[in-house]
């Protein structure tokens, strides 16, 4: 207990309880470095279950044990909540301790018997998640819904459901677009709007352009002669002028024109692409730059996904395959060991 004094590595700040560091110092910081919608998520996770669990804690006195307890704790408590939503948990606690080391509240490290380093690290690194219910696998649209979903619906939100279908944009990149972004043969992304908040793309990558299939095309020509043929300006504007909100899309003019079960939310159109180029034989690498993503594995592991159909036509081939090539069974009176000469 005295080390951290006697050896002068010991910080004040660290005295400071974790709602004291996460209302004045954590949440400040994280609106300077992210967007609205991850700051929004993290005060409620914060807010639901953390702050009550473990706000009163020192920062200096908080230890994997008690990071395992809470989590623990949740899951007991709260027996349908989904696994993921304990990782969520932990990831939001792992961020303040991350951010109280970075800013130097708490040190990474500290010297003992004056040459020896011990690394102290981030507490929560050592916490598991409890068992906790899988979250229902994410929904993939096939082409044949998205076919059925746009013959239903009515502008503007036939044209922007055609677009998400056959591009993958984003929900926050479709409030985004503007008439500057589509040139006839593709569509940049420059922006996206959530909430009403304006902020550029989420990654490098999700800058590049997407091309327009013929299709597509045809449905965004129609729409923009509807509008007037504008050459600027917010592509799905509201009345006021301002960008749409999906959401408002979704509740005043997708669910009242589509049966119950038939929608499934905005990233089942991304999912969708990505499953149908995969399922029409397109190479992952190809999706990947289609959707925009920073990593290959993001494109295999969650926006592809292998339906039953292909599973089947899949277990075929190699059927085919095995059959091709096998040798025919020896006979009861083959000798075995002349078979293997």
């Amino acid at each position: 207990m005295l080390d951290p004094i006697n050896n002068k590595t010991a910080k004040p700040e660290a005295t400071q309880t974790i709602q004291e560091f996460v209302t004045a110092v954590y949440f400040p910081s994280l609106e300077k470095m992210a967007r609205v919608s991850t700051v929004k998520f993290c005060k409620s996770r914060w807010g639901s279950q953390l702050k009550a669990r473990c706000g009163d804690y020192q920062l200096r006195d908080f230890r994997t044990v008690d990071g395992q307890t809470i989590l623990n704790q949740i899951a007991s408590e709260n027996p349908k909540l989904m696994r993921r939503t304990l990782i969520h948990f932990r990831n939001v606690l792992s961020g303040i301790f991350s951010e109280a080391i970075r800013l130097g509240y708490l040190d990474g490290q500290v010297t003992l018997h004056g040459t020896t380093k011990t690394v102290i690290g981030n507490p929560m690194r050592g916490v598991r998640i409890p068992n906790a219910p899988e979250g229902e696998d994410t929904y993939a649209y096939s082409l044949e819904e998205v076919s059925r979903i746009l013959a239903y619906l009515p502008q503007p939100a036939h044209t922007i459901c055609a677009v998400a279908a056959f591009t993958g944009l984003r929900r926050s990149e479709l409030s985004g677009l503007v008439w500057e972004n589509y040139d006839g043969d593709q569509i940049s992304v420059t922006r996206s709007v959530w909430e009403g908040h304006v902020n550029e793309p989420k990654t490098r990558k999700s800058k590049a352009p997407v091309p327009v299939i013929a299709p597509l095309r045809k449905i965004l020509d129609a729409y923009s002669a509807k509008c007037g043929n504008p050459a600027s300006g917010i592509m799905f504007a509201s009345e006021k002028g301002t960008p749409l909100r999906m959401n408002n899309v979704v509740n005043r003019m997708i669910l009242p024109s589509l049966k119950n079960g038939e929608w499934h939310g905005w990233h089942a159109f991304r999912r969708g692409l990505a499953t149908n180029l995969h399922r029409l034989g397109v190479d992952d690498k190809s999706i990947q730059a289609i959707l925009r993503h920073s990593n290959i594995t993001t494109t295999q592991n969650v926006y592809i996904k292998t339906v039953s159909s292909d599973s089947v036509v899949a277990m075929k081939l190699l059927e085919s395959l095995l059959c091709t090539n096998c040798a025919p069974e020896p006979s009861p009176t083959t000798d075995v060991r002349a078979t293997v000469m």
